[in-house]
């Protein structure tokens, strides 16, 4: 079975968006995100994949779970729930989840590692991130600053086998 790892950015009152979009703008967190997830399946809900700004993701198979049945979008592979998503996704060595709430939510029990960006501020939003679900270990953290003074840190958790 793959690993899987959610791949999320969220502020400190747990908001992971706004109307459709991320509500600051932290390039390296992007970089980041990039560097994590090239190369691997991702998996998103439809309204992750409508506010890409580029589709599909390159370097990545593109997996977009929706309720819709007759929805799809050039250079996204389609699936209708989670479960199907990850058959789909086939035999990688991880799996990455980027979003949204819902997806993540799915996804909790499921996962092995989560990649935080914490973002050390409140926004307004509408996409919140799920409370995390079972034990995690916190392996990694490193802080850093925008140029216009935001604080975030670089957080790896991984979930505590029983």
């Amino acid at each position: 079975m793959s690993d899987i790892t959610l791949v999320v950015a969220a502020a400190e009152n747990g908001v992971i968006g706004d109307n459709g979009a991320i509500p600051w703008r932290i390039s390296d967190d992007l970089k980041r995100f990039k560097a994590l997830t090239m190369g691997y399946p991702i998996v998103m809900g439809r309204k992750t994949w409508d506010s890409l700004p580029k589709k599909p993701l390159p370097g990545r198979t593109n997996i977009v779970v929706t309720r819709q049945a007759d929805w799809t979008a050039e250079g996204a592979v389609t699936a209708h729930s989670l479960e199907e998503a990850l058959a789909k996704a086939g035999e990688a060595d991880e799996i990455f989840v980027i979003g949204g709430a819902e997806i993540y939510a799915a996804a909790m029990p499921l996962a092995t590692c989560i990649e935080l960006t914490e973002v050390h501020a409140e926004f307004d939003g509408d996409a919140v991130l799920p409370p995390l679900e079972g034990e995690w270990d916190e392996t990694e953290r490193e802080g850093h600053q925008t140029e216009d003074g935001l604080y975030y840190s670089f957080v790896t958790l991984e979930r505590v086998t029983q």
